[in-house]
């Protein structure tokens, strides 16, 4: 009797380790989700937004300070490049 209690015991710790598990891993918060696919959908589009509006001013800073960097070539005045990068500049200043 006592040994069917240590394993009651022992089998009850462990249930309630993998329920501690199973929350910590938000499982139940996923499981959720995946049942409501325009939920997920909302989310999905929304994460797709801010990934592509970072990216945006990501290449748009990046591209500034490129631009910034080629006008000081440009007046270092450097043979063949400081010629290449005036005309570059030429264009993009052009285009905008």
């Amino acid at each position: 009797m006592e040994s069917e209690n240590r394993q009651i015991s022992l089998l009850s710790k462990k249930i309630q380790e993998l329920s501690n598990n199973i929350e910590k891993a938000k499982i139940a918060e996923y499981i959720n989700l995946m049942e409501d696919p325009k939920r997920l959908l909302i989310l999905n589009f929304v994460a797709g937004l801010a990934r592509g509006l970072g990216l945006a001013v990501g290449f748009s800073i990046l591209g500034a300070i490129a631009i910034l960097v080629l006008r000081r070539l440009v007046v270092l005045n450097l043979p063949l490049i400081g010629d290449f990068i005036a005309e570059l500049i030429k264009l993009v200043n052009r285009s905008l």
